[in-house]
């Protein structure tokens, strides 16, 4: 019989609408579904596999399966490793096996989703570790990510995945946050540039789907307390947390992931004004919203009961839930008049569109070979991602001779450099910061651990100040580290839960904390090396902004590093001992102290920044890195007088002189403030930025337009006064502004 959602000359809305035609209420709701975890829906025998009674009793429920997530992941959460876990040889025939068993479950044949976890790379054995996003912010090089993100494209693509989950929305206002690492910075502008790439990388040069994730202001928590409520009115959502969700539907994501926050006081699963009003009739967004694990049911604390939760958060504009109870009584939801089963149909058709738009019903896809490793690009991410902080004395690069010694309790662990949601990693493909300066000088280098993350070691502060005492150099590493342990405990969705047996980790998804500040063990292990009098040199490996005050006013050099990962411990060894140009700058603002928060750049105008105690002022803020005595920035220049509908793309230039005697590497900063009568300004907002290289002794004129992707604080209508300045440390006041007329 002739079956018009077979046939692939039809549109894809044609194709869906005659399936919904045939399929019953419980087979459109079960593509609504995606309760079971994938890893169990099957298991290793020895060198083979099998389908568990798990998958089952699933495909039984409901005649199908909307979509599987983390079939292939492996961490301590799924418990999966290398003898248990699907490598890249396996992982396709997990994947095949699976489909083959829901299709034969389908009366329709309507393959699932395989939905997969990919913050900074797959989260599964063999695929290739990036550095975290935070690393590619603070490149300031979206090309980089976008051909990072094809290799993760590509090899999700050979074990047979679908969507890749990609944070990206999230804009960090509180680094007290333990999910800081996932996001692209404090700054909107930044952040767009970045999901344009990771969604151009992934769909259009590898074809798999990109779920945005999270919808919306996750990052701006109050308390910096995970999924707590966000209040933000709509002109700070539209400035700060709506454009990179803009960028990355404007470049085609298939997909946004609902946030676990609430916004005012209603939950992003439940908020149809934003889930609907705006992400599909403002922006014309066509593909799915599919909610965080569990923040469905989690609306049963206002609601009667699931059926309830589920039509509430159905009807607000989720169209694919994630192991909620609540999706599952969508049937009794319509039997109760809490929906229609039109209601399904709109959800279950966007499920079908896109399974229709990734080419699932036309059959199986080519196989394809998995990728060879890509460690080259991971490296070049984590050595442009350095930020130095401070040289002051020019103690770097390191000479090669020297006697270094290496202390922290970052030093000689490879867990601290790669951050969560990481999966176990084969021997041999990452080394510590230690053992990297160990092959650099073609010996063990002294090293000391001195303390642990938050607690002293028993007698490790004096040996640590001998062996710097002992040393020409000292390379002190400190921060954080996301790293988990198969014996962690963990909640529900897989976040770090404090149980029984104390963690590891400081920061990753779990770990918010109170005070920023670097923990009391390791500013004592600052004080007593330092006091050695021994040239030191720290490098904070962390996956958050820290309060690393006492860093900086006693040691010779800082660099930060945001968990660079595998590939970090040879990235930081390099550039402690080449002659290099720093371009890296900081993505986000560095605090003194959680008492000092917020510090954000580009919060909005105050008459102080000052505490009776205290300075309310950042260490060190958003965009800046070491200054580069041989560059000069003058005689900036732009239009008199723009309409407002025609800022963006507004052209503006400045002259950059080189007067050293190499190249240089520069990166240059467009910053603008907006003066609209009644708005209180933002201090500063990023609406550019551009990487020149200057030949030595040479002067060029760079120019750059003002970003289709920045708000610059005027609305439509709006008039008033736009004063630009260029910078290449970051925003600080304008100096050499120029003063653009907005009518």
């Amino acid at each position: 019989m002739y079956e018009p959602f077979r046939d692939p000359t039809l549109t894809p809305r044609e194709r869906v609408d005659d399936l919904l035609r045939r399929m019953s209420l419980r087979e459109k709701i079960g593509q609504l579904n995606q309760r079971l975890l994938g890893w169990r829906a099957w298991r290793r025998d020895g060198e083979g596999i099998s389908l568990t009674s798990e998958l089952d009793d699933e495909l039984a429920r409901w005649g199908g399966l909307g979509a599987l997530y983390g079939m292939l992941r492996a961490d301590a959460w799924s418990g999966r490793d290398w003898e248990t876990g699907a490598d890249p040889a396996r992982s396709a025939d997990v994947a095949a096996a699976i489909q083959q068993r829901v299709r034969a479950a389908s009366r329709w044949g309507i393959p699932a989703l395989f939905v997969e976890e990919a913050p900074h790379g797959h989260q599964a054995l063999g695929s290739q570790l990036l550095p975290v996003n935070l690393a590619a912010a603070a490149t300031w090089r979206p090309e980089l990510l976008e051909e990072a993100a094809a290799h993760v494209g590509a090899e999700l693509a050979a074990r047979g995945a679908h969507l890749a989950l990609v944070s990206g929305l999230d804009i960090l206002r509180d680094p007290r946050w333990g999910r800081a690492e996932e996001t692209f910075g404090e700054d909107p502008l930044l952040a767009a540039h970045f999901t344009r790439a990771l969604v151009r990388g992934l769909q259009r040069q590898a074809g798999i789907g990109a779920v945005l994730k999270h919808f919306a202001g996750q990052g701006a928590g109050i308390g910096g307390r995970n999924s707590s409520g966000a209040p933000l009115g709509p002109r700070e959502l539209a400035e700060i947390h709506f454009p990179a969700a803009r960028a990355g539907i404007d470049e085609g994501a298939v997909g946004v992931m609902a946030a676990y926050n609430d916004i005012d006081g209603v939950p992003c699963v439940a908020d149809r004004t934003l889930l609907t009003d705006t992400l599909r009739d403002d922006w014309g967004f066509e593909g799915i919203v599919m909610a965080d694990m569990f923040a469905v049911d989690r609306l049963m604390r206002a609601t009667t009961d699931a059926a309830h939760a589920g039509a509430v958060a159905l009807r607000a504009g989720v169209d694919l839930s994630m192991c909620d109870l609540s999706f599952t009584e969508l049937e009794l939801a319509v039997e109760r008049g809490l929906l229609t089963e039109a209601d399904v149909d709109v959800a279950c058709a966007r499920v079908l569109e896109l399974k229709v738009r990734l080419g699932l019903l036309d059959g199986d896809p080519p196989r394809v070979a998995f990728p060879s490793p890509t460690p080259d690009i991971a490296e070049a991410i984590a050595s442009a991602s350095l930020v130095l902080l401070r040289d002051e004395r020019g103690v770097l690069p390191l000479p090669r001779e020297a006697r270094v010694a290496i202390v922290g309790p970052n030093a000689d662990d490879v867990e601290a450099l790669l951050g969560d949601y990481v999966p176990p990693l084969p021997p041999g493909v990452a080394s510590s910061i230690r053992e990297a300066i160990g092959r650099i000088g073609g010996i063990d280098p002294p090293f000391e651990a001195g303390c642990a993350l938050t607690e002293p070691i028993d007698g490790g502060l004096e040996r640590a100040a001998a062996v710097a005492r002992e040393s020409d150099a000292v390379v002190l590493v400190l921060g954080s580290s996301s790293g988990r342990s198969y014996d962690d405990d963990f909640q529900a969705n897989g976040a770090a839960a404090l149980g029984g047996r104390p963690p590891g980790a400081t920061t990753g998804e779990g770990f918010d904390v109170a005070e920023v500040r670097l923990p009391r063990a390791q500013r004592d292990l600052v004080e007593a090396v330092t006091g050695a009098g021994v040239p030191t040199v720290a490098v904070i490996v962390s996956g958050r902004p820290l309060g690393v005050e006492e860093v900086l006013d006693r040691c010779d050099a800082t660099i930060y590093a945001w968990y660079p990962g595998p590939q970090g411990g040879q990235a930081v060894a390099g550039a402690l001992f080449s002659q290099r140009d720093w371009t890296g700058r900081l993505p986000v603002s560095l605090p003194r102290s959680s008492g000092s928060l917020p510090v954000t750049y580009n919060e909005r105008l105050e008459t102080t920044l000052r505490y009776v105690d205290g300075d309310a002022a950042a260490v060190v803020s958003f965009g800046a890195g070491a200054r580069d005595d041989r560059i000069r920035l003058s005689d900036p220049r732009g239009p008199l007088r723009v309409a407002w509908r025609e800022l963006p793309g507004t052209v503006v230039s400045v002259r950059v002189r080189n007067d050293g005697a190499r190249a240089a590497d520069v990166l240059v900063q467009l910053y603008a403030r907006a003066r609209v009568p009644g708005i209180l300004p933002r201090r500063a907002v990023l609406v550019g930025f551009a990487h020149e290289r200057i030949e030595p002794g040479s002067t060029r004129r760079a120019e750059m337009t003002i970003d289709r992707d920045a708000r610059t604080g005027f609305e439509e209508g709006a008039s008033g006064l736009l004063d630009l300045w260029f910078s290449t440390t970051g925003a600080g006041e304008p100096v050499d502004a120029i003063t653009i007329e907005v009518c």
